[in-house]
Order: C-alpha cells, then structure tokens, then sequence
C-alpha cells in the first residue's frame, strides 16, 4: 500500500510538473505544428503538387535555402521535414555559432550516417549572419551530400549569401501568412491550445491584432497570449480592437531601418515619383513616416530623385527638394512631413527627364576608356609666361565677344573631339536647351 502511495504520489507530481511545463512555454511553441497537414500558409510551397510538397512524398530533398519574413514558418518548415523523412535533425544558429561548431556538426553527421540513408538536415537559422569563411566551410559538405542544408533568412540571400554556396542551394520565397491563415491560427490557438482553451475567449474583432502581426504568425500568437493573460482571471475574455491597442501600446507599422522592407518602401516610393503616380507616392511617404523613418533620409531621397528623375524637364524641381529638406531640418516632425509631401507631390507631377544623369554616366564611361586625355591648348590655364610661350590658351575665342555669347570652338580633347555625350529628351522645357544648341553647333547635336 505503500508503493501505491509513492506511486500515486510520483504521478501527481510528474502530472504537476509537465503541467507547469506547458504553462510556461510561449503559444506560439505550443502551438507550433508537427506536421505537414497543420502546417499553416505557404500553398506554393507545400500545397499539393508544389515544389516542396513534392520532393517530401517522394522522400528525397535537395538543400535548400528559406527566404522570407519573420514569423512565416522558416523553422517550423525544416523540422516538419526532418519528422516526415524521420531523418537526423541537426541546427545551428548563426548567432552564436562559429566555424569550428559547423565542423563539429558535419563531423557528427558524417559518422552517424549509414550508407544508404537520406543525408541528414543540417537547418541554419539567420544564415544571412554567418561570415565569408563560415559559408565557406559548408561547401564540401553540401557539395558531397554529407549533408542537406537547410538555410533560413529574413535578407535578400543574393546580397548576404556567397556565390558558391547560393548556386548549390534551391531557392524558396516564403511569402506574409494571409488573412485567412491568421485567422485559422487564431482559430486553433483558442480551441485546441491546452491553456487558451480552458478560458472563454470571444475573438470579437481582429483587425488590430493583423496589423501589429505584419503577417507575422509568431508575433501574432504571441498577442493574443499577452491580451489573455492581462486580463487575469477574468471568466470570459472579450478581444477588441481597442483592448489589443490599449495592451501593446505600440506602432505597428514599424520597421527595421536596416532591414529589407526598409529598402522595399523607399524604392516603391522612388518610382512611384519616377512613375508620375502622386497618390501612391503619398501613400508610401505615409508609410515610412508611421514606420519612424529617418525625415532626413526622405529628404535626400528626394533631392536624388529631383535631379536623376525630374532633371533639366522641370530644373525647379531640385530647388523645391532642396527647399524642403532645409524645412523639414528647420521645422522637425510633425509639422514636416508637409514639405515633403509638398515636394513629393510636385516631383511626382513634374515632367520627367534623365538625360543629365545618362550625361554623366555616359561621360565617366568615356573617360574610363578613353584614359587621360591632354586638354586642348586653347582652353588650358596659361598663368606664366612660360605656359603662353608654350601655346597654353593661344587661339581661345572668348565668347562673350561674339554675338548671343556664343562662337564655335573646340572643347573636348582630340581624341573625342566629335563625341556626343548629353542628348536631350524633348520635353517642353528641355526642348527649349536642345533647339538652343542645334543653333549653336548645328548638325553635331541633331538626334
């Protein structure tokens, strides 16, 4: 009787311990799937008959990089596969490990692989951290088959992964979860979840908690989790736009000004200008002032923008960008986002050209190919007289003695001579620069 007594005794404490346990891990880890049927989001990838999705049924996968958002199953992803294959599973986080960990695991892979199995998944996670010579000491590895890397990124791989490793990897693009995927996580996580689902929770409007998860499936769970437990022990839990804004208290069109969406919105901003769609480059200038964009960042973007895409079409437009980047460090927020949007309405309204900026391209072109070329001796400074007596500014026509200012000579060297370098694009303002000079050098500027 007294067995039975430690026993029943052992049991309730195992009980009370794994009951803790699970109270203690986050949602989203509870909650996080074990297989493909639960997983969540991402149908081009593991729909039927998708790419992934095809390679798991037959049993053989080749490595593979995940590219996408934080939140949208990078991780998740890997291990379900390594389940499904019931291959060995080895991480790494390119956070906190080096060269000699990523040895030490392909060494462990190496010897624990029979031979006609599956290679084990090596899963990399923020591989876009590891350096040069990390990166490097995974070639042979992969190259070999000893192991099946799985890479997980939120950055542009193209930028943050080398060249060798890239093109012995697959490529996959994990997109944001979808309204409706959030939705069926929320779902889940009410019903099914071993904690949410003893409360009475009522999902009575969701729209704030979308727009503070970005799509993002952990940080919406992890929402939900801090709502329901703000509220206590209160019987029945109501979620509500205003009860959500009032427990996180946060922007949730914030982003990383060093990250990839950073990068994303200022160039939909720039070619919505370039593009002559001033609504959408309102919208976008919204975007990254609610995100807290750097305002002195905006501006330059748009003096940029006044000179490579406006340019000699509408010469005023550089002045008003340069205008309003003076305010907006005179002013600072809020009041300046109105200069801007006034600069960006007008760039976005202007007619466009990008001659200068083909100009100048052009002409560093020439010069990269062409070399040093000696200037032409009438155009040379000639401050002593040793230089005049050498020819230096001999035979310089000073235009201002001609009529309109103007009399032909030559400018370029030799060499180059005939060249053409700016060509006008006839918009009505710099129509006018370009029928100027064909009056002055006749057929050598005729397009």
């Amino acid at each position: 009787m007294n067995d039975e007594r430690v026993i029943i005794f052992l049991r309730s404490r195992i009980l009370c311990l794994l009951l803790r346990l699970i109270m203690t891990e986050p949602l989203a880890e509870r909650l996080r799937p074990r297989k493909l049927a639960d997983y969540i989001g991402q149908r081009h990838l593991v729909g039927e008959g998708a790419v992934l999705r095809q390679m798991i049924d037959a049993g053989r996968i080749s490595s593979f990089i995940l590219w996408g958002p934080p939140g949208v199953g990078k991780t998740t992803l890997a291990q379900i596969i390594a389940h499904q294959l019931q291959t060995p599973f080895f991480t790494l986080s390119a956070v906190t490990s080096g060269v000699k960990d990523v040895r030490e695991v392909i060494e462990r892979a190496q010897k624990g692989r029979f031979f006609n199995e599956a290679s084990p998944i090596l899963f990399i996670d923020e591989i876009h951290r590891f350096s040069k010579s990390q990166q490097d000491s995974l070639l042979g590895a992969v190259e070999k088959g000893t192991v099946t890397l799985i890479g997980a990124t939120t950055e542009n791989p193209s930028f943050e992964v080398i060249r060798p490793l890239l093109s012995r990897c697959q490529l996959y693009v994990l997109k944001p979860l979808e309204k409706d995927d959030l939705m069926q996580l929320l779902q889940r996580a009410v019903t099914t979840d071993t904690v949410l689902s003893q409360r009475n929770i009522e999902l009575r409007e969701t729209g704030a908690m979308m727009r503070y998860s970005g799509g993002d499936a952990r940080r919406l769970l992890n929402i939900l989790e801090l709502v329901v437990e703000a509220e206590g022990d209160a019987e029945t839990v109501v979620i509500t736009d205003e009860l959500v804004s009032q427990r996180l208290q946060q922007n949730p069109l914030a982003y990383d000004k060093d990250g990839e969406m950073h990068y994303d919105i200022i160039s939909a901003f720039i070619k919505s200008i370039r593009g002559s769609d001033p609504d959408a480059a309102l919208y976008w200038l919204a975007r990254m002032i609610e995100g807290g964009e750097d305002p002195q960042f905006i501006a330059r973007r748009l003096v940029i923008s006044a000179a490579e895409d406006i340019g000699l079409a509408n010469p005023n437009a550089l002045l008003l960008a340069n205008a309003a980047f003076d305010a907006v460090m005179k002013i600072g927020w809020p009041e300046g986002r109105i200069p801007l949007a006034e600069a960006t309405v007008y760039l976005a309204t202007s007619a466009k050209s990008n001659s200068a900026y083909l100009g100048i391209d052009a002409a560093l072109g020439m010069v990269r190919q062409t070399g040093n070329q000696p200037v032409p001796l009438p155009i040379r400074n000639a401050p002593t007289q040793l230089m005049k007596d050498l020819g230096y500014h001999d035979g310089y026509k000073y235009p201002h003695d001609y009529p309109g200012h103007f009399t032909p000579q030559q400018y370029l060297p030799d060499s180059i001579a005939t060249q053409r370098i700016w060509h006008a694009q006839h918009s009505p303002a710099e129509e006018v620069l370009y029928q100027r000079m064909v009056n002055y050098w006749g057929e050598r500027y005729k397009d």
